[in-house]
């Protein structure tokens, strides 16, 4: 599409168009408007100031948006496959139902942000701001999450399996029901949350913090916790069966009905620690 301005574009979308493939307009200033269902795919929108504007549906497919503004705006089942999103603001944003697949979202503000059920498989959210977060049941697998914060986040039921994590901040988050097999947790810190029912298959979580961690009945088999930090965590019916927690440290833990069939507690702290069979650890 040949170059527009701001106010050509708003005057063509009210007459009934919807194609704006390959618009060329950073910087515009986009608050509170209306451009549900228009295909903005390829377009440069960068810096952009989409404040609470109204993107339901919108296609932004290999848009550039970067140190883009959309704080409160309504971007639900949007299409945003390998956008560039580096450093945007998406705090308050709704974005449930939308494809991130392959999206560069690293250093982005997501605090706050609705992505219920998003597909953001295969994104870059390196750095990433994502304080108190709905990503319940969205599809976060073979995602890169290094360093992000989701404290607080709401993670039920969410596929975060093979996902990159490393010291990730997840204190306090509530992971219950979610898929983190073949996931790289090393040196995240799980302080306070809830991982109950969670599947930990084959992860690596050695020197974790998980602190007050809630594991009540997780599949934790094959997972690494090597000098893993679970001091006062409830591991209760949680399978550790072929775990690797050597030198970790587990006082004061419930450990009450765990399998720990074959796994390695070599050099383990277990003082306190309330046994698989009530007993308590000397």
């Amino acid at each position: 599409m040949e170059d527009i301005g701001t106010h050509e574009l708003l005057r063509q979308y009210a007459a009934g168009t919807r194609d704006f493939r390959g618009v060329q307009l950073p910087r515009t200033n986009l608050q509170g408007v209306d451009l549900s269902e228009a295909n903005l795919r390829g377009s440069d929108l960068s810096g952009a100031n989409f404040n609470g504007a109204n993107l339901q549906g919108v296609n932004l497919r290999e848009t550039i948006l970067t140190g883009a503004s959309l704080r409160g705006s309504d971007i639900s089942y949007a299409n945003l496959i390998g956008t560039a999103l580096l450093k945007a603001d998406l705090s308050n944003a709704n974005l449930s139902e939308s494809a991130l697949r392959g999206a560069d979202l690293r250093q982005v503000n997501l605090n706050q942000a609705n992505l219920h059920k998003a597909y953001l498989s295969e994104s870059d959210l390196g750095e990433a701001r994502l304080e108190a977060a709905d990503l319940s049941e969205a599809n976060l697998s073979r995602t890169k999450l290094v360093g992000v914060d989701l404290s607080e986040a709401n993670l039920t039921g969410t596929n975060l399996s093979y996902a990159i994590l490393s010291e990730a901040n997840l204190r306090g988050a509530n992971l219950t029901n979610a898929i983190l097999s073949g996931a790289k947790l090393s040196g995240a810190n799980f302080s306070n949350a809830t991982l109950s029912w969670a599947k930990l298959i084959g992860a690596n979580l050695t020197d974790a913090d998980l602190r007050g961690v809630n594991l009540r009945g997780a599949n934790a088999s094959w997972t690494t916790l090597r000098g893993a930090n679970l001091q006062g965590a409830n591991l209760y019916l949680t399978k550790l069966n072929w775990a690797n927690l050597s030198r970790a440290i587990l006082t004061d833990a419930v450990l009450i009905n765990a399998s720990l069939r074959e796994a390695n507690l070599q050099d383990t702290d277990l003082s306190g620690a309330i046994m698989p069979d009530g007993s308590t650890h000397d």
